[in-house]
């Protein structure tokens, strides 16, 4: 049960929240923050009384943590658009409502699929490396070529809110767009001509594949040896969505033959660790998951979690039910 002192709602923000949505949150609940070294231990002792969890990617949502919270327990609103930390079976059968924050960071995390793509297709990490190192001693024609995008083949796997937009993002620059989706895209194949195609005949003709669906045991291992091989030499692999879509060792071994041109990674199966053979591996751009990092989306993300909590607790149907 919540504190006898204090009759508000208890919200429990597993580790942190922006003003933007602590504030909102404040002014009606009494809230309680973990940290961001909140460790699942810890989480389980705040848990009690808990009438909702605020969590992100890196919380586990599950039958502990929910029975820890116990019957006051009504949504677990997830700082995020994935949700895949979060047990949607579990909250059914307790009757908690689950949350996530689309749509307003969607510009953010597609622009960062596109400087993924620059960066990778132009070898950025490896030549900055080599500046950063004084191994550069003058122009050399011969030195980090990488895949020129003015006309290029684009591949989306996953047409969503964030694949469309960043199927907008490259339009200037693509030859052809393809896409992967369980559902035709007719608005989007009007409005930028993009071709619906299946998975292998998209590997196979795209300069550039980036990785825009959800993770789900269908798509899990998405991209792993076989597609890969199936890829041109120069292609370059991004994967802005979730890590378990890509078989990292593969992906390692690919860059390592030559088999792909280059890769550029935001997310990670088992983050915060990055898989060794990843950080070892030739042409490969890593960046630490911030594709919805601008102060923009990260506000606009906390404001709608708190939103979500305060509709459910208020008795009223959240903006963004996922379960």
């Amino acid at each position: 049960m919540s504190d006898a002192a204090d009759p508000r709602p208890k919200v429990l923000v597993a580790r942190v929240l922006l003003p933007a949505g602590m504030e909102r949150l404040a002014e009606t609940c009494e809230v309680i923050e973990g940290g961001l070294s909140a460790s699942p231990e810890r989480l389980l002792e705040l848990a009690p009384g808990a009438a909702a969890i605020v969590a992100d990617p890196t919380v586990a949502v599950g039958d502990q943590l929910l029975d820890a919270a116990g019957s006051e327990l009504r949504v677990v609103a997830n700082f995020a658009v994935g949700h895949d930390n979060v047990d949607l079976e579990a909250c059914r059968r307790r009757g908690i409502a689950v949350t996530n924050t689309p749509g307003v960071l969607t510009n953010a995390t597609a622009e960062l699929a596109l400087a993924l793509t620059l960066a990778a297709a132009r070898r950025m990490s490896e030549a900055e490396a080599s500046l950063r190192a004084g191994a550069w001693v003058g122009w050399d024609p011969r030195e980090h070529l990488g895949l020129e995008l003015s006309g290029a083949s684009f591949g989306i796997v996953g047409m969503g809110r964030i694949g469309r937009r960043y199927a907008e993002l490259v339009a200037p620059l693509a030859g052809e767009t393809l896409y992967v989706s369980r559902a035709r895209k007719p608005e989007a194949e009007r409005e930028l001509g993009v071709i619906q195609v299946d998975l292998a005949k998209l590997l196979g003709r795209a300069d550039v594949v980036s990785l825009h669906v959800p993770a789900s045991p269908e798509t899990a291992g998405l991209i792993g040896a076989d597609e890969l091989r199936a890829m041109s030499p120069h292609a370059v692999l991004i994967n802005t969505a979730r890590g378990p879509l890509i078989d990292s060792a593969a992906l390692a071994e690919a860059l390592r033959e030559g088999e792909i041109g280059a890769a550029g990674l935001d997310v990670y199966e088992g983050e915060p660790a990055v898989p060794a053979e990843l950080l070892e591996a030739p042409r490969c751009v890593l960046l630490p998951h911030i594709g919805s990092a601008t102060a923009r989306a990260r506000a606009a993300m906390a404001r709608l979690a708190a939103d979500n909590v305060l509709a459910v607790l208020g008795g009223s149907e959240p903006p963004n039910r996922v379960a």
